[in-house]
């Protein structure tokens, strides 16, 4: 049963607790854009005070990297106790376009039961309800449990600093598991964990063409152009019909079990109206022969992020621009190694050049996928939490994104890794008017501390 001291005390604090989420909220942590430097630095140092006045934990600190910092924290009196390893990101997307939103996005806004800012679920509502959790729990006798903390400010970049500070310090980050709050729920009220992430490697293809803009009336139907070659190459790396061009690419995956694809078959049926109407959408288009879950979650993809090259802007322009870029993803699934399918697809780009027209490939960021046991007593400890919140059982879900340190945890650390998941389908993650159903960040807060109250039973 849920412990009703851990309710009193979240319902009494709750205003509180919004508003404290609020002034995290309003911190622009963007850490791919170099302006918001300062403000990713801004958003760590509160959390560091967060952990010291809030939580009580002397120890919390601000641990420099030669990118965005990270934030640390620790509670490990309780000899023979397990110890939890907390994990979550402060840093968040770029906003653009800012005209599709409807209130500013760094002005947290509040509109019946859900808050409007960049950041609100990605991840630093769920993220900072571990933190209340751990305060929620420090006012009614203490951690039931030792807990480390650790909070990055790279996630929506890739991760490195993370990354870097996990292979150099493995024993002052071990621990008996890892607890992460960066995952969704299959809908309102159905309590959900993530078994599964597929990985992934972001790039750039950047197409040169002359060594300058061109007059399109001298050069036209002469000169190559970079971005028609553009549009033709990612034509040719990815068929109309979903299926990815690239040799050696399928022949890598792990395949399924049909225990797996029959269950991820019955969650389409229930997840694929609402991930059209969360999204907007009139159909779910991808691969045949695939279920809508099994190509959501389960098959790699190839995505178009952003072209730019040659003239955008008001009125007209007539030239053929010298250059043209587009950022470009694939989410690979388990055994699909990023360094080889880099290898892949620049092998294969360098084979579909244009006349006149060359070719490079500039690497981003890239993470390993990772399927996870549904069967450790974190995991176990976890599930019941979340059914006591929620009083219904716990859909395991396989999620299409990304998180990086997740595979670190279990290759490097060797930690079972739980995932609880609090975002929902229509939370527009990544997008303009991204919210956070407030319900959510209580239950998060809730569901937390049942799970640390229970891990050591």
């Amino acid at each position: 049963m849920a412990d009703p001291k851990v309710s009193t005390y979240v319902e009494a604090n709750a205003t509180r607790f919004l508003d404290e989420l609020k002034a995290l909220t309003a911190i622009p942590s963007v850490s791919a854009l170099s302006e918001h430097r300062a403000d990713v630095h801004r958003a760590a140092e509160f959390l560091v005070s967060q952990l010291r006045t809030q939580v009580g934990l002397p120890k919390a600190e601000l641990i420099e990297t030669n990118g965005h910092p990270l934030v640390y924290g620790e509670s490990t009196q309780e000899a023979g106790k397990p110890t939890v390893l907390i994990y979550g990101h402060y840093d968040v997307q770029p906003v653009d376009p800012v005209e599709l939103w409807d209130t500013p996005p760094f002005e947290p806004t509040v509109k019946g039961d859900n808050l409007y800012v960049r950041g609100a679920v990605d991840d630093k509502g769920p993220m900072f309800a571990t933190i209340k959790a751990l305060e929620t729990l420090m006012q009614h006798g203490g951690l039931p449990v030792n807990i480390k903390v650790l909070i990055e400010g790279e996630e929506e970049m890739g991760g490195e600093a993370i990354a870097e500070y996990v292979m150099k310090h493995p024993d002052r980050l071990q621990a008996d598991c890892a607890l992460v709050l960066d995952t969704g729920m299959v809908a309102q009220g159905i309590p959900t964990m993530s078994y599964g992430l597929r990985g992934i490697v972001y790039f750039e293809i950047v197409a040169n063409g002359a060594g300058r803009d061109l007059h399109s009336g001298v050069y036209g139907g002469i000169a190559p152009n970079p971005i028609q070659a553009l549009a033709w190459l990612l034509a040719d790396l990815k068929g109309r019909d979903g299926h990815i061009n690239v040799p050696g690419l399928y022949e890598m995956m792990q395949p399924l079990s049909e225990d797996e694809r029959d269950q991820l078959t019955q969650l389409s049926t229930e997840v694929g109206q609402r991930l059209m109407d969360a999204g907007g959408l009139q159909e779910l288009p991808g691969e045949a022969n695939y279920s809508i879950a099994e190509r959501a979650t389960a098959r790699p993809t190839f995505e178009v992020h952003g072209i730019r090259g040659g003239f955008t802007a008001e009125g007209a322009k007539t030239v053929i621009p010298a250059t043209a870029t587009a950022k470009v993803s694939l989410r690979l699934v388990p055994d699909q190694k990023p360094a080889e399918v880099m290898r892949l697809v620049e092998q294969q780009i360098q084979k579909l050049t244009a006349p006149g027209i060359t070719f490079e490939v500039q690497g981003i960021h890239n993470g390993d996928a990772i399927v996870l046991s549904p069967d450790s007593p974190a995991f176990k400890a976890a599930a019941a939490a979340l059914e006591d919140e929620f009083g219904k059982p716990v859909t395991l879900l396989r999620e299409g994104g990304s998180i990086p340190i997740v595979a670190l945890f279990d290759s490097v650390l060797k930690l079972p890794v739980v995932m609880m998941g609090f975002s929902l389908p229509d939370d527009n993650v990544h997008a303009p008017n991204e919210k956070f159903y407030i319900p959510n960040y209580y239950a998060a807060i809730r569901s937390v501390a049942g799970f640390l109250q229970r891990i050591d039973q």
